[in-house]
């Protein structure tokens, strides 16, 4: 039997890249996402982004949408109850919504910070508690939380961000623990540096496509940036490998060893 998962920050990025993977694997796939992202410091998914993205995956397989706000617990809720109407059941959670914000802690926004960990933090927390319950009733069940290679390592200009992840890396390990005797595995999935709306548009923000090429094949050991295809491999992997839980797998051609 097919099993369904359920894709946070599905849309666009690396969650589109995961979804695609999944549908490649033979899965179903609920993507979950922003209807209303309303403003950042780059662009988010809305609701004609994921129409786009289940139009344009739907070729490949079984695929819907849900909007969710993950900092909202009633949300989060809905998007579970949505998954179970539609497709009859939950195995795979991946929590990959998530934001980014950079700069000085001097001059970093408070309403800023609190967001990156609404979202990058809680926002675990919330979807993984209601989906616990349809987890637990799976034969089969994993949850893959998105953390980064920042949450290995800390960034100048990027406390908030760094602090997230580790937190991410944090929880993925407790939880790892406290779900082991449910036969549910907890894992987490550490990008390097993926050439999305984040990097393009916030944290390499008036450099071109040429610039952002040029410098990874100076930073990054194996010369080449990674892909949202990338991620979603290694999402796939971790979400089928039965006697893997508690890891934090890098995905970064090497800027991350351990």
């Amino acid at each position: 039997m097919s099993r369904v998962v359920l894709i946070t920050g599905g849309a666009r990025g690396i969650g589109r890249g995961i979804a695609e993977a999944f549908l490649r694997a033979g899965h179903i796939v609920m993507i979950a996402d922003l209807a209303d992202s309303g403003a950042w410091n780059y662009n988010l998914a809305d609701r004609s982004t994921m129409d786009e993205a289940v139009s344009q995956l739907g070729n490949l397989g079984d695929v819907a949408s849900v909007p969710v706000d993950v900092t909202d617990s009633a949300s989060c809720q809905n998007a579970v109850k949505e998954t179970l109407g539609r497709f009859g059941r939950l195995d795979v959670l991946v929590n990959n919504a998530g934001v980014v914000a950079s700069g000085p802690i001097s001059q970093f926004e408070e309403k800023d910070w609190d967001r990156i960990f609404d979202v990058n933090v809680k926002g675990i927390y919330l979807m993984t508690r209601a989906a616990l319950k349809a987890l637990s009733d799976s034969n089969d069940a994993a949850v893959i939380n998105t953390a980064s290679i920042g949450g290995k390592k800390g960034s100048a200009g990027l406390s908030a961000y760094c602090g997230s992840k580790f937190a991410a890396i944090g929880i993925t390990q407790s939880l790892a623990l406290e779900f082991a005797p449910a036969g549910i595995r907890v894992n987490a999935l550490c990008p390097g540096i993926v050439g999305t709306a984040m990097w393009h548009d916030h944290l390499m923000a008036g450099q071109g496509e040429a610039q952002f090429k040029e410098w990874m094949t100076t930073l990054i050991p194996l010369g080449r940036p990674q892909e949202t295809s990338d991620m979603g491999d290694a999402a796939v992997y971790l979400a089928t490998a039965h006697n893997v839980t508690g890891v934090a797998l890098s995905v970064a051609g090497g800027m991350e060893m351990n």
